[in-house]
């Protein structure tokens, strides 16, 4: 069969107006018919590709897609089978010296400071002395950095890192960058951080190739292709993308989400007008062909079944959207195999499962967790937010009884006392941030260790270890060794040893991290699944579009819950306005406006410009479009748009630290 050629949109008139130069200028990365094979394994089949340079462009697909594969040829790490990868027309690992690779496994040094680790890999790369000191500190200066040169790497926090690893990749001051997951792991104000610098050195003109798992990124790349079993099967702008389908999403809330979700989850379909069928907190998002028609029929439908509607409204589809439905145009599920249940917690939904009250923890000086309070019942799933350092960890170390408090009273699984009891910790499943498994034994051999922990019955545990097998797509490959395993393949095995004893509480901390799309699905199908059947689950999340997933959220800063409320609720109480701008030169925009206002109400997503603003919509368009016009920038277009959840959380933390709450980490 010959291989299918990639779907190739055209470029949009603003792109060209947004990058001149692209239209002459040679590809700085230059892939053609790119093939890499382990054995009779295809890992890259034959993918063309170019990137123009100063351009971010996005590379995303599904775990074991090829990407990995990708970038390491055009690091110049490894060989291809056969086909062409050449950076700036030269061979890939010819030009290694001018290429940075941020991998998803690098390594700092814990025991070097930071100065430490970015002189060592300047000298890695033969880069002088003096200039290692400039440019290192030009891009500390950068993140905000510099004040830390002295701190050890080992003490940073996750997002710290990150800006760390990407500070020594690019003290060589390399042409191109490839960032391979760069941001995994890294809290939503870290990100958004992130990829600002990112922009301000595309538009100096490095070329950046990235992958990321969370789509909310892929849309701040100018272009992205879409990956699949070796081969690149699309290729375009996210707003392209995204129209390329032909489809909408329908916003649906109602009272009975599980009972509308199992109507409606059976008319959909890849041939269907329904395509798509996704739940979160406190709504379901239909992908529908025509609105104009499904709107009635999912109304009459609801009408007949005695559920009602309490709010339908029409949006665009997110490239998360695009992303799940091309797959299963392809075949593939994100549905899971039967959880072989012997359980049934049905009778504990509404009872309070975690409590706290006034809950404080001090690390000798530093108080880690202020006067927190909180309930979470059985039933419900409850997101657990805040940027790294905020104290989401200790709370649930305290919450789930692995942590003592300093003082504040807690309530878990119906007890007072001794949260430690054998009995509790039975009900209890934990799936930890930073240990859940070990690493230097096989798959099998950690299920087997932890079903033994959990106390899972001899008669049960074949059934349950075959499926977290099926559940986490390794059937057959229980004696690999687990270290081997990529990191979404980890935390499917991870998150299935965690509830092989069916717990009826759950702690989840950010279960689905580096995780793609469809596997993340399936994840919290599952948990939705064990909510609907009365267990309580409190999940951590750096990823704010999952987190709409979630029944009701906690925001915490410094230690502090500071709101509180479903996705939609919290999102509703935002002050101000979010407004977008298309215009043709995005980041002078940007830099003009974050002139004499916070930075953080200014955000730059692809080609697209947000603005938060305390004024009245018109009267802000019209200023700002002024303003842009007079310094010869064009406004393409302008209008008001919903806040996000990554909006409304960033805007809680900074409008916190102006109020003295948040202190910039020390």
């Amino acid at each position: 069969m010959a291989k299918s050629q990639p779907q190739v949109i055209a470029a949009s008139p603003d792109r060209v107006l947004e990058h001149p130069q692209r239209v002459t200028a040679p590809p700085a990365i230059d892939v053609l018919a790119l093939k890499k094979c382990y054995g009779k394994l295809k890992a890259v089949h034959g993918i063309d590709l170019d990137v123009s340079q100063g351009e971010i462009f996005g590379l995303i697909g599904p775990d074991g897609a090829g990407k990995t594969s990708t970038f390491q040829i055009l690091a110049g790490v490894m060989e291809a089978t056969s086909g062409r990868a050449l950076i700036f027309g030269k061979q890939a690992r010819e030009m290694r010296s001018q290429t940075g690779y941020l991998t998803q496994t690098f390594s700092l040094y814990p025991d070097l400071t930071v100065a430490e680790n970015v002189r060592y890999c300047g000298d890695l790369r033969r880069i002088p002395p003096q200039a290692i000191a400039d440019r290192g500190g030009q891009y500390l200066r950068m993140f905000d950095m510099d004040r830390f040169a002295d701190r050890l790497a080992g003490k940073l926090s996750g997002g710290m890192r990150q800006k760390l690893s990407l500070v020594c990749a690019l003290v060589p001051q390399p042409h191109v960058l490839l960032l391979d997951e760069p941001t995994t792991g890294v809290d939503p104000v870290s990100r958004r951080e992130f990829w600002d610098v990112l922009a301000h050195l595309s538009a100096e003109g490095l070329t950046i190739l990235v992958a990321t798992p969370y789509l909310d990124e892929a849309e701040r790349c100018h272009r992205i292709a879409f990956m699949h079993q070796g081969e690149i099967l699309q290729v375009g702008t996210p707003s392209e993308l995204c129209a390329s389908l032909g489809a909408k999403r329908i916003e649906l809330r109602t009272p009975d989400l599980r009972k509308t979700e199992s109507i409606l989850v059976r008319q959909a379909g890849p041939n269907n007008n329904i395509l798509d069928v996704q739940r979160f907190g406190d709504r379901l998002d239909l992908l529908v062909r025509d609105p104009d028609k499904e709107q009635p029929r999912v109304t009459e439908d609801l009408s007949r079944a005695g559920l009602s509607i309490d709010e339908m409204r029409v949006d665009q589809p997110t490239l998360e959207n695009i992303f799940v439905a091309r797959l299963r145009a392809l075949g593939e599920k994100a549905d899971t195999v039967e959880f072989p249940a012997k359980h049934d917690h049905t009778n504990l939904r509404g009872q309070i499962a975690v409590g706290a009250t006034n809950l404080i923890k001090q690390f000798g000086e530093f108080t880690a967790v202020r006067n927190v309070s909180l309930q979470i019942r059985n039933g419900e799933v409850y997101g657990l937010l805040g940027a790294n350092g905020a104290g989401k960890t200790t709370t649930i170390r305290m919450l789930c009884g692995l942590l003592d408090p300093t003082s504040g009273t807690m309530q878990l699984a119906g007890t007072q006392g001794n949260l430690r009891s054998e009995a509790v910790r039975k009900r209890i499943g934990y799936m930890s941030q930073k240990f859940s498994l070990y690493d230097d034994l096989t798959i099998r051999q950690n299920l087997d260790f932890f079903a033994g922990v959990y106390g899972v019955p001899d008669q049960q545990r074949e059934e349950k270890i075959r499926w977290v097998l099926s559940f986490s797509g390794l059937e057959g490959k229980q004696h690999q060794i687990t270290g081997s395993l990529p990191g979404g393949w980890k935390q499917r095995v991870a998150f299935g040893a965690a509830i092989m004893h069916e717990p009826d509480i759950l702690f989840l901390d950010e279960p689905t991290s580096g995780v793609d799309p469809l596997a993340r699905r399936a994840f919290w199908t599952m948990i939705n699944r064990l909510a609907d059947t009365g267990a309580a689950i409190l999940v951590t999340t750096h990823y704010l579009e999952e987190a709409e997933q979630c029944n009701r959220l906690g925001m915490m800063v410094a230690g502090e819950l500071v709101a509180e409320g479903t996705p939609s609720g919290i999102k509703s109480q935002q002050s101000g306005h979010l407004l977008q701008f298309v215009v043709d030169q995005p980041q002078r925009a940007v830099d003009l406006l974050k002139t004499g206002t916070e930075s953080w109400r200014v955000s730059l997503f692809g080609e697209r410009l947000h603005l938060i603003t305390e004024n009245t919509p018109d009267i802000a368009i019209q200023q700002t479009t002024k303003r842009l016009e007079d310094h010869g920038l064009h406004v393409i277009s302008a209008r008001e748009d919903r806040f996000s959840l990554e909006d409304v959380f960033i805007s809680i933390v900074e409008r916190a630290r102006l109020q003295g709450k948040v202190s910039i980490e020390t």
